[in-house]
């Protein structure tokens, strides 16, 4: 081989080791960091979380702070759970948080939660410090724009109830448990029926204790990513009297059924007034049509000599006398001319 080809194959070489040195130094101080702090990282480990677009940095830093915790968290998981989309600062915090307070969580059940709490206003750090320090929910919740609870009690008052509901995360069942809002379903249902089946709104202003009890004998966080620790009756009011309301209600209801069912006998005694006069003026329309043939008829007799002058005479005479007698004793028609 001439020396020239020997020259340039150095000289290639030389350039390639310093573009790999070059490119290295750029992960030094990250390896460097990594390696002081005894939690000790590959350089082809960074190079490939560099190559597939992890910042290595932020996942070398979680290695360090899992690293001086205790926690035995390989590079390999927390780079995992970086392309998987989770949040893995917050997710070795919680678990740092759940070792110094003792809490039982392992690295596959707090990437499972952090993982269940994306795209949301939770994180598997709050799910942790809530488990460690208990909170405060309001029912009902004030956002949803009502700010008691209303039921009314077998007297027919309305009670209006305003409960704070202490929790804590239960981390077996934060991955597909329900959260907050079934909690405050659930506790609203419970105070509801619990003043419902008092016999008197006294009864509930007496005992408000009597509804914590109640409501917490139902285990309503089964099922729920939170275990309830207290019911507290934060307020306790009366409303007003629906049950007087509702009869009231419902005898205007009765007036104005009955009024309707008296305009419909009217209506009907009406009509069948009518229908009287109208067969009224129909017999007497017979009658007039009847006494109308009374002349004819005595026509036809005389004609055939059924009857005689002397006999139509004495009618005469009989009906004048008749007529007479009436208009005298003022019960009939004056005597005709």
């Amino acid at each position: 081989m001439d020396a020239s080809v020997l020259q340039i194959v150095s000289i290639a070489a030389l350039v390639g080791l310093g573009l790999i040195i070059l490119f290295s130094l750029g992960f030094l101080p990250v390896w460097t960091r990594a390696t002081l702090a005894g939690a000790g990282v590959g350089l082809g480990d960074l190079i490939g979380m560099r190559l597939r677009g992890v910042p290595y940095a932020v996942v070398v830093d979680a290695r360090i702070a899992a690293h001086k915790a205790g926690l035995p968290i390989e590079v390999d998981m927390i780079d995992a759970h970086y392309l998987a989309g989770g949040n893995i600062v917050q997710t070795v915090q919680a678990l740092i948080a759940a070792q110094k307070a003792s809490i039982p969580l392992d690295w596959k059940r707090a990437c499972a939660i952090d993982i269940a709490t994306r795209g949301t206003n939770k994180s598997v750090l709050e799910a942790v410090l809530t488990s460690v320090s208990p909170k405060v929910i309001d029912c009902p919740n004030p956002a949803s724009g009502r700010t008691t609870i209303d039921a009314v009690a077998k007297d027919g008052i309305q009670v209006k109830v305003k409960a704070r509901v202490t929790v804590r995360t239960n981390l077996e069942r934060f991955v597909g448990g329900a959260q907050e809002e079934t909690i405050i379903a659930r506790v609203g249902e419970g105070i509801v029926t619990t003043i419902g089946s008092s016999a008197s709104y006294k009864v509930v202003l007496e005992n408000p204790d009597r509804i914590s009890k109640t409501v917490l004998e139902r285990g309503l966080d089964a099922g729920t990513a939170y275990d309830i620790l207290s019911i507290d009756i934060a307020d306790v009011d009366v409303g007003d009297n629906v049950g007087a309301m509702l009869q009231e209600a419902q005898a205007n209801a009765n007036k104005n059924m009955a009024q309707a069912e008296a305009e419909i006998r009217r209506a009907a005694a009406v009509a069948l007034e009518q229908e009287m006069v109208a067969r009224v003026a129909e017999m007497r329309a017979r009658v007039v049509e009847a006494e109308s043939q009374v002349p004819l008829a005595l026509a036809e007799a005389l004609r055939n000599g059924k009857m005689g002058a002397l006999d139509f005479f004495r009618m005469e005479n009989l009906r004048s006398d008749t007529d007479m007698r009436r208009g005298i004793a003022g019960s009939g028609d004056a005597p005709k001319a």
